[in-house]
C-alpha cells in the first residue's frame, strides 16, 4: 500500500535571503535558494531543524516565582523554573499587570525595547507590532539609535547630512567597477556580513560587486585587523593595525595629502567649512604634536612609509573610501567616520562617480545595491505620546539608574524609572554589552514581558514568555527599501505547538485593557495583508510602475521591480550644485568644524576630529593585565544570535562551542593548540571558546563572532561563566561618546587560557525546567 506525499514549494523571505520552502505533509523539510540570486546565503538552511526543535517555545510561560509572588520575586528572574499557562490565563495576568503599571505609574514607567530584526514581513514585524500595541495604551519609553551605526548616526548630521540619507543614496557596486581606481577599506568589506539586509534579500551584490570590480582593474587595500574581512579573491593589500587605531591612520594619511600639497584646495574652499580650524590640530600646533605618518605608526604599529605610500596612492587616481559600522562600535567611534569624511574631502572627489566615501559597504546587502528607492508602506505605529527616550544601547544604565542623567548629542536628560519591559523581536542578552551587568539591571523592574520563539536568554529572564510564530507559519509581503525583489511570503506550515502570531497576542491584551479596536481597526491578518497591498499599488501608480493585484502577486510568489533609472552616486547633486542642493547640517556644506559640536563642552569631542584615545585598546595600560585585544564581530553561520540553535550554526562549533580564532604566536606562547577549549575572561567576566589557529588575525588580537546563546554555568549568578562563547560577557556597557552614546563593543582587552579538565555541557538549546500549572 502507498502513501500519498502531499509536497509543495512555498515563497518566503528572510533578512538572509529568498526561499522557497518544501514542505512535505505538513512538515518543513527544506529550503531552497531564490534563482535569481547570484551568490546565496549559507544561514538559510538553519531554519530547517530549529523551526521545531526542542529549544521552541510551544506554550505561554510564567515564571514560577512571578506566577507565586509577583514582582518581588524578581531576583529569580534567569534560575527560576516556568508554568506553563492556558493562553486566556496568561493574558489576562499579563493584562491586569499592563494596566496596573500604567494606573500607577504612568505609561512613563513602560519601555517598550524591541531593538532587533525580527521578521522580514512589513505587517508581522514584532517592533512595529508591540510599538502599536503600547501607542494604542497610551504610549511608552523608547530608544534612539541602532546598535548597527548609533555613534555613526550621531555624528553624520553634524557633518555631511542625516545618516539615513547617506546610506540610501550610497554609490552602487556597479559604479564603484566602472570608475573606481583604487578602494581604501577600513574595516574591509566582510561578504559574511553582506548576507542580510533588514527586510529581506533577493539578489546578494556583495560578493558580486567586488569580483566585478576586481575583474575591471580595481585594487584593494583592506585595513584591518583580519585579513579575511575581505575576500582573497580581489587580492587586497592587507595592512593590519593595533584594533582602534583607525583615526591615527587616517589624520596621518591627512598630514601627507597636506604636506606634501596632495589635497584639493577648491573642493575644500567651494564645498566645506572649518578646514582652516581643523588644520592647526593636524599640524600640531594646537597641542604640540603634528600627525605625522610616524606619530600614527607609534600608535597604530603600522610603518609610516606605508602610510605616506598609501596617501599618494589615493591622490593619484579616483579612490573611494569604504568604512565598515564595525569601526564605530568602539570607543569614540565617531571620530573615525569624521575622519573618513575629511579625508574624501581633501581628496576632492566627493560627489564624482566611485570616488568620496562609503559608510558599510559589506555591512549588508542593501548599502550600494542598484535600486530606486521607494517608500513602501508599513503597519502604521500611530503616535507615541511620551517622550522620553535613551539611546539604543544604555538600557543597563535605564534600569539601574533611574532618575539619574545621560548626556546625548548636546542635550541632558532624565532616566525614567521603568516598571515594565515588553520586548517583542529581539535579544539584549545577544546584541547588549556586559552581560552580568544586564543580569543584575533586568531584575530591577516589576514585570518583564517576552514575545519569543525560541528558550533565548531574554525569555529565560522574562516573567511572561508568549510563544510567537516564524515567517513560515503566517502569511506576510516582504518589501524593503534596499532591495528590488519583493516577496508574497505565504504560509507554509501551521503553526508549532500553541504559538500565536504576535497580532493575535496583542490583540488579545488590547482587549483586556480596552483598545483592541483602536489596535486592529477591525482588521485581521488577511485584512491588514490586502490594505497595505492596496497602498503599496497606489504609491506604485504615483511612482510610474504597476503591481499586480493580490492574488497575482501571490501566485508569482517573487518579483523585481525599482530598476534604478540613473546610476547612484552619492552626494551628486550636491557637488553639481552646493547651493540648489544644500546639505542638512547648518552650514549646508560639508562641516569639517563643527560649531555646533565645539559648542556642546565635551572635553573628549572637539568641534573637529580628533585621535582620543580608547580607555581599552593594545596600547593602554591594560594591556599588562589583559594583553590581547577581542574583536567580537559578526558570524557566518547565522544572523547576530538568529538560528543558533539549527544545524548551519551548531555545525560551526568546536566541541559544543563557538570558534574563537587567535594568531599562532599568541596560542603558542600560552599552550593552546587548534581545536583546544579555551576560557576568555577579564575583570568582566569569562566564557569557554572552541580554538582556530590562524595567521588571518594579527598577533594581539583574538576574534570571537557574537551570536552564542548566552549560557551561564549557574543561571540567575552574576559573574558565571558562559559555558557558549558569549563575547558580551567580556565587553564594555559604556557609550561611544556623549555625543552618540553608541555600543562600544569593540573596545575590549582580554586574557586566554587553556580550559583544563573537562569542560561544562552547554545547555543554551535545553529549554528551563518547565512545570504543569496546579
Amino acid at each position: 500500500m502507498s502513501l500519498k506525499t502531499d509536497r509543495r514549494l512555498i515563497p518566503t523571505s528572510a533578512h538572509w535571503g529568498t526561499y522557497f520552502a518544501e514542505v512535505e505533509n505538513g512538515k518543513l523539510v527544506a529550503v531552497h535558494d531564490y534563482e535569481k540570486d547570484p551568490a546565496p546565503a549559507i544561514i538559510g538552511p538553519g531554519i530547517v531543524d530549529a523551526i521545531d526543535d526542542e529549544v521552541r517555545v510551544r506554550r505561554p510561560m510564567i515564571r514560577k516565582g512571578w506566577l507565586e509572588n509577583g514582582p518581588a520575586s524578581r531576583e529569580g528572574r534567569g534560575s527560576d523554573p516556568y508554568v506553563a499557562v492556558p493562553w486566556d490565563e496568561a493574558l489576562d495576568m499579563a493584562g491586569a499587570e499592563l494596566k496596573r503599571i500604567a494606573d500607577t505609574h504612568g505609561n512613563e514607567a513602560i519601555f517598550g525595547g524591541s531593538y532587533g530584526w525580527s521578521s522580514s514581513g512589513r505587517f508581522h514585524h514584532a517592533q512595529s507590532q508591540v510599538h502599536r500595541f503600547l501607542n494604542c495604551m497610551g504610549g511608552y519609553v523608547r530608544h534612539e539609535g541602532t546598535y548597527s551605526y548609533a555613534a555613526g548616526q550621531a555624528i553624520t548630521p553634524h557633518v555631511v547630512g542625516h545618516f539615513k540619507y547617506l546610506l540610501d543614496e550610497h554609490t552602487t557596486w556597479p559604479v564603484i567597477a566602472e570608475t573606481s581606481e583604487l578602494v581604501v577599506m577600513f574595516g574591509g568589506v566582510p561578504v559574511k556580513n553582506g548576507q542580510v539586509t533588514s527586510g529581506g534579500v533577493g539578489r546578494h551584490t556583495v560578493f558580486e560587486g567586488l569580483k566585478t570590480a576586481y575583474e575591471m582593474g580595481v585594487e584593494f587595500v583592506n585595513i584591518s585587523p583580519i585579513r579575511n574581512d575581505v575576500i582573497e579573491m580581489v587580492e587586497p593589500e592587507w595592512i593590519a593595525p593595533r584594533p582602534n587605531t583607525d583615526a591615527a591612520i587616517m589624520l596621518a594619511l591627512a598630514h601627507t595629502l597636506y604636506t606634501e600639497g596632495l589635497h584639493d584646495e577648491g573642493f575644500l574652499e567651494d564645498y566645506c567649512v572649518g578646514f582652516d580650524k581643523f588644520l592647526p590640530y593636524l599640524l600640531g600646533k594646537t597641542d604640540g604634536q603634528p600627525k605625522t605618518p610616524e606619530w600614527a605608526e607609534g600608535i597604530s604599529e603600522v610603518p609610516a612609509e606605508t602610510l605616506r605610500t598609501l596617501a599618494r596612492r589615493m591622490a593619484g587616481g579616483r579612490t573611494m573610501i569604504m568604512v565598515a559600522w564595525s569601526l564605530q562600535r568602539a570607543d569614540h567611534g565617531e571620530q573615525p567616520y569624521w575622519l573618513a569624511i575629511l579625508l574624501a574631502a581633501m581628496l576632492g572627489q566627493i560627489g564624482l562617480p566611485g570616488g568620496g566615501f562609503g559608510l558599510g559597504y559589506g555591512s549588508e546587502n542593501g548599502i550600494g545595491n542598484p535600486v530606486e528607492m521607494f517608500k513602501w508602506p508599513a503597519l502604521p505605529q500611530g503616535r507615541n505620546p511620551v517622550d522620553k527616550f535613551i539611546p539604543v544601547a544604555r538600557i543597563s544604565d535605564m534600569l539601574l539608574n533611574p532618575g539619574g542623567s545621560f548626556e546625548f548629542d548636546g542635550g541632558t536628560h532624565i532616566y525614567p524609572d521603568i516598571k515594565a519591559v515588553y520586548w517583542a523581536g529581539g535579544n539584549p542578552f545577544h546584541h547588549h554589552q556586559d552581560l552580568n551587568r544586564l543580569v543584575q539591571a533586568i531584575r530591577r523592574p516589576d514585570t518583564v514581558f517576552v514575545n519569543e520563539i525560541w528558550w533565548t536568554a531574554l525569555a529565560r529572564h522574562a516573567d511572561f514568555v508568549f510563544p510567537t510564530t516564524t515567517a513560515l507559519e503566517r502569511n506576510d509581503l516582504s518589501m524593503t527599501h534596499w532591495e528590488q525583489t519583493i516577496v508574497a511570503m505565504q504560509k507554509a506550515i501551521e503553526p508549532v505547538g500553541d504559538s500565536r502570531h504576535d497580532y493575535d497576542v496583542f490583540t488579545g491584551l488590547a482587549e483586556r485593557i480596552g483598545v483592541a479596536d483602536t489596535f486592529t481597526e477591525g482588521r485581521d491578518e488577511e485584512a491588514w495583508l490586502r490594505h497595505l497591498w492596496d497602498q503599496a499599488r497606489q504609491r506604485a501608480a504615483e511612482a510610474d510602475f504597476e503591481l499586480p493585484d493580490l492574488e497575482t502577486f501571490r501566485e508569482i510568489g517573487a518579483m523585481e521591480v525599482l530598476q534604478p533609472k540613473e546610476p547612484a552616486v552619492l552626494l551628486r547633486k550636491f557637488r553639481e550644485d552646493p547651493e540648489a542642493n544644500p546639505l542638512t547640517t547648518p552650514s549646508g556644506k560639508i562641516e569639517l568644524f563643527s560649531e555646533a559640536v565645539a559648542g556642546f563642552g565635551y572635553e573628549d569631542t572637539p568641534g573637529h576630529p580628533a585621535w582620543v584615545e580608547p580607555y581599552e585598546w593594545l596600547g593602554s595600560p591594560l594591556t599588562g593585565t589583559y594583553p590581547l585585544h577581542l574583536i567580537s564581530n559578526q558570524p557566518k553561520t547565522r544572523l547576530h544570535s538568529q538560528l543558533d540553535s539549527g544545524a548551519i550554526s551548531r555545525g560551526s562549533k568546536i566541541k559544543d562551542r563557538e570558534p574563537m580564532s587567535m594568531h599562532p604566536s599568541d596560542a603558542a606562547a600560552r599552550g593552546i593548540e587548534n581545536g583546544d577549549v579555551v576560557r576568555l575572561f577579564n575583570d568582566r567576566g569569562a566564557c569557554l571558546a572552541g580554538v582556530i589557529i590562524s595567521d588571518a588575525v594579527r598577533p594581539g588580537v583574538v576574534q570571537l563572532s557574537t551570536g552564542a546563546w548566552y549560557d551561564p554555568e549557574e543561571p540567575g549568578v552574576v559573574g558565571s561563566l558562559c559555558k557558549h562563547g558569549n563575547p558580551n560577557v567580556l565587553t564594555r556597557d559604556i557609550g561611544t561618546s556623549r555625543i552618540g552614546q553608541g555600543p562600544s563593543a569593540q573596545s575590549v582587552l582580554i586574557e586566554v587560557e587553556k580550559y583544563e579538565g573537562t569542560p561544562p555541557p552547554v545547555t543554551s538549546f535545553v529549554p528551563p525546567r518547565i512545570e504543569e500549572k496546579a
